[in-house]
């Protein structure tokens, strides 16, 4: 696939260059993507409402008392009361979401044509990650009441310990022992893109003796790549759309990118601020919940802070607080994301494939938002300023640069 080539007269225009690549995305496909999006928009707020109520549930019918009560009476133990309490709390209220699950993760996916698996394939994956919930959720619930009980005062701080520790938990394994339960990885093929992509590398001394190709196409048409894991499981991965939906030179803008995220040490930046927010939200909680259990305890048969059958009560404060921070973890993963293109285009020097793989994210991403709107609902940068961040860099670091002006229909052409 060949792009025209025209230089303006007055030299190269990032303006000019960047409506070039913006201007391929329009009509049915552009108010496709943009009501995909917007109407992603009201997802926090309704998933947030939609977890109070289930929460508020649990309180006012004495469900979360219930639970609490048989744990009594299988074990006079607290740890394995509140284990029972927690696995059967997750289990009712996974049940009783579900109904929106399946809206927000396979019927609104199905409906803009952003999923092709089957609904059995969908439901076999939730499967897996519910069961790995009824696992690890127990386990933090129990650390946590352990703290309340022990630390009455201080559990929010301990807490976020606990948080941090399964956190780094999920980044050492996830790669090795649970992206593999939804995906077949296998090794790259030695040739010229390998090449390329290990020399960019070993240019900023990344590690790269493992390069993956998971089989995502089988879910979805989106492209993915990233560097995960630490110690012995880092990680180059790519999926199989990046390989056969765009070109080298888009691959190696996309690996520059994600090379940009390890080399830049984002993964602690981001856990780090995410544990101060978490920590943030605890203390809230730890102020919050024990007002309302004094108030209405008595009525939701909660005894105090240390019953687990206060668990909906810090749900439901944890959850409104997060909630009202989305504004601000977008903010902190689209700078991370900025900065990460910025070095991958420094990386890769491949300007006009970064601008195409960001034309190419407009599938399921506003293309041009207001500045205000890319503010509060973005986490990550949106096409537009993508494409003109590569259309700066190329005035900038290329000789004689001319703008691209790519052939019509090309983001279909793979």
């Amino acid at each position: 696939m060949l792009d025209l080539l025209a230089a303006t007269s007055d030299g190269f225009d990032v303006a000019s260059a960047t409506r070039a690549y913006l201007d391929t995305l329009q009509g049915p496909a552009r108010a496709q993507s943009d009501a995909y999006f917007e109407g992603g928009y009201w997802l926090p707020l309704w998933g947030t409402a939609i977890g109070v109520l289930v929460d508020w549930l649990f309180l006012r019918f004495r469900i979360a008392h219930a639970l609490r009560a048989f744990g009594e009476r299988v074990s006079k133990r607290a740890w394995i009361v509140t284990a029972i309490t927690a696995f059967f709390y997750t289990l009712i209220g996974t049940l009783v979401t579900l109904p929106w699950t399946i809206y927000t993760g396979y019927a609104r996916e199905k409906r803009y044509d952003l999923l092709d698996q089957t609904f059995g394939a969908w439901a076999g994956e939730q499967a897996i990650g519910i069961a790995m919930a009824l696992v690890l959720m127990p386990l933090a619930v129990v650390a946590i009441y352990a703290l309340i009980r022990r630390a009455p005062r201080s559990w929010w701080l301990w807490s976020t310990g606990v948080i941090g520790l399964f956190m780094l938990f999920a980044m050492v394994l996830g790669p090795v022992f649970i992206a593999p339960l939804f995906n077949e990885y296998t090794e790259l093929e030695d040739g010229a893109l390998r090449d390329r992509i290990e020399a960019v590398a070993a240019q900023y001394e990344i590690p790269a003796e493992h390069i993956y190709v998971f089989d995502q196409s089988k879910q979805h048409k989106r492209i993915s790549a990233n560097v995960s894991g630490l110690g012995p499981t880092i990680r180059i991965s790519l999926n199989d759309n990046l390989l056969e939906r765009t070109s080298e030179e888009e691959i190696l803008a996309v690996m520059g990118h994600e090379m940009g995220h390890y080399k830049l040490h984002h993964t602690w930046w981001i856990v780090g601020i995410l544990l101060s927010l978490f920590a943030l939200g605890l203390f809230v909680t730890s102020r919050v919940a024990p007002a309302l259990i004094r108030r209405y305890g008595e009525r939701w048969g909660v005894r105090d802070m240390g019953d687990p059958a206060s668990l909906p009560v810090l749900a439901i404060c944890l959850g409104i607080w997060m909630f009202l921070m989305t504004p601000a973890t977008n903010s902190l993963i689209r700078w991370a994301e900025s900065k990460a293109d910025a070095f991958g285009l420094d990386a890769a020097r491949e300007p006009d494939g970064f601008a195409k793989v960001a034309m190419r994210l407009s599938e399921y991403r506003k293309i041009e938002p207001g500045p205000l709107e890319e503010f509060v609902f973005f986490d990550h940068p949106s096409g537009a300023t993508r494409v003109r961040m590569a259309m700066q860099w190329k005035a900038d670091n290329v000789e004689n640069p001319q703008v691209v002006v790519p052939e019509e229909g090309y983001l279909d052409a793979k």
